[in-house]
């Protein structure tokens, strides 16, 4: 099968990406189990979160192996490759780039081994603010770099250069020191650790195997391997899961900031977080669309998948009829074969096409999840005019998104979000809708059934609740210019990762300072 570029997005035009999802983790500890294989399934319920890379890693108690490419989990792995990774412990990833480009080095778990012989794997849903500095502290201890340029491999570096202190004393040392968002999945040659940031921006869940243990960023992940939610790791908590059984320590107090915008967008409808169903918080989003934001209109229909359960809500609350005007091609999207200029001049069309039947001489609800550049909308709006709509209504299922995340989803930045220059009618216009509501933010938290307090609204906002760092020491490529300027190199074309075309295992056996790459 050809492998991946890593430059898959939700978007048919790579230069006018849209929200990009936050990565997907998933960790089992299960003796007897084929773990790889429950990890495979796990990161398959989990691709929604992250198409540019995936990887796993196991251990025999032995030795720990990596086996980790671009691409999709299905792409990447296949029975052959399942079948070589045996153990009793393994974690797994499947990336969306937040920090560092999306190259081979970059991708997820990380792997490195100690001077003291244990091997450490990470895999990381998140974002930290803190890089710079992290990688200042890096360079100043002498670590040698793997070529990665992600905060994931510094975590990684920073926990294998504790070589007097035990893996789980050692991330009571360094994880209290990072600042951002991280849920942690990792790993040594006998052991499954879990940890969540003091605020848990990004979900992370425990579940319980009849044998066994799994994490994960979501319970659609434990469904899918049969295992029962336990709880979610709580926010400032360190799990680590042993032959011994399972221990829970803090390294930091917990003041809790979930993603808003997980119920809006991220998670699947059928994913659960902090006690509330995604699709129910939907579904509720859409009812208060419909009290917020009325208009006299024949049919009701979503933008597909992520405005469906919105619809509906919207339907059931306004007593207009529910349908489906638009239908989505479910294979755009999943392949790496970029469109020429010309298909991609048709945009949106080779995503979604109108049902022509059912919108013609209608006036139509069009609920759609957020808009970020207006891009998509101004497409859907002009496709349905030209499918015979009388009236196009755009209804939104989160508020304007005026400020960009450094918390694990990739926006655009501040001055390209059409929000941030425009009001609702300036919007509006842009789009083509005749009319255009977004939910009130009040009407968003409220369908969460979560407190505001609880809640990081930072997109909608701009009130960051975990402190950010001045100047150009933040942002997606922050570690290939701090890498620079640590060294006093002046960045130049050849600065830049060089992908690798193959994937074979990483290898760190007990003893080497740092992985081979196995031939």
């Amino acid at each position: 099968m050809p492998r991946g570029d890593g430059r898959l997005n939700h978007d048919l035009d790579p230069e006018r990406p849209g929200p990009q999802d936050a990565c997907g983790v998933f960790g089992v500890w299960a003796p007897g189990e084929e773990v790889a294989n429950l990890t495979y399934f796990g990161l398959y319920a989990l691709q929604h979160r992250g198409q540019e890379a995936a990887g796993i890693a196991v251990s025999d108690g032995s030795g720990v192996v990596v086996y980790k490419d671009l691409g999709l989990v299905a792409q990447v792995f296949d029975e052959p490759t399942l079948a070589s990774l045996r153990g009793h412990v393994a974690i797994g990833h499947t990336r969306y780039s937040t920090t560092g480009g999306s190259t081979w080095e970059n991708a997820q778990p990380t792997i490195r081994a100690t001077d003291a012989g244990t091997t450490i794997a990470l895999a990381h849903n998140g974002n930290l603010v803190n890089t710079a500095e992290l990688e200042r502290d890096v360079a100043e201890r002498g670590i040698d770099s793997d070529g990665s340029t992600s905060d994931t491999a510094l975590v990684t570096m920073l926990l294998a250069s504790m070589p007097d202190l035990s893996v789980e004393a050692a991330a009571m040392e360094v994880l209290p020191r990072l600042r951002g968002a991280f849920s942690f999945v990792f790993m040594d040659e006998s052991t499954l650790y879990a940890a969540r940031d003091p605020h848990g921006v990004r979900p992370l869940v425990l579940g319980r195997l009849e044998r066994g243990w799994v994490v994960a960023s979501e319970t659609a992940a434990l469904d899918i391997v049969g295992a029962s939610v336990v709880r979610e790791v709580e926010p400032g908590e360190l799990i680590a899961i042993d032959a011994e059984g399972l221990r829970s320590a803090r390294f930091a107090a917990p003041e809790p900031k979930g993603c808003l915008f997980e119920y809006v967008y991220i998670a699947r409808p059928d994913a659960t977080i902090a006690g509330r169903n995604v699709y129910a918080a939907r579904v509720q989003i859409g009812r208060q669309l419909a009290k917020e934001h009325p208009v006299e209109a024949d049919l009701v229909i979503p933008v597909p998948e992520s405005g469906t359960p919105a619809a509906i809500g919207y339907a059931e609350a306004s007593g207009i009829t529910y349908g489906a005007g638009l239908m989505k091609n479910p294979y755009v999207g999943r392949t790496f074969i970029q469109p020429s200029q010309t298909l991609r001049q048709l945009g949106i069309r080779l995503k979604l096409n109108p049902l022509r039947q059912n919108v013609r001489g209608k006036r139509l609800v069009v609920v759609d999840d957020s808009i970020v550049r207006g891009n998509t909308q101004r497409a859907i709006v002009r496709m349905l005019r030209e499918a015979g709509a009388l009236e196009v209504h755009v209804r939104i299922s989160s508020p304007p998104v005026n400020w960009p995340c450094f918390y694990g989803i990739d926006f655009a930045t501040r001055a390209e979000l059409l929000a941030n220059g425009l009001d609702t009618d300036g919007i509006r216009r842009s789009i083509g809708a005749d009319t255009l509501g977004y939910v009130s933010l009040p009407g968003l938290i409220g369908a969460t059934e979560q407190p505001k307090t609880r809640l990081c609204r930072a997109c909608f906002d701009g009130e960051y609740p975990i402190e950010l760092p001045a100047g150009d020491l933040i942002g997606k490529h922050v570690l290939e210019g701090v890498g620079r300027r640590v060294s006093g190199r002046t960045p130049d074309s050849t600065d830049h990762p060089v992908e690798r075309p193959a994937a074979d295992p990483l290898v760190a056996t007990s003893g080497g300072a740092n992985p081979s790459h196995r031939p």
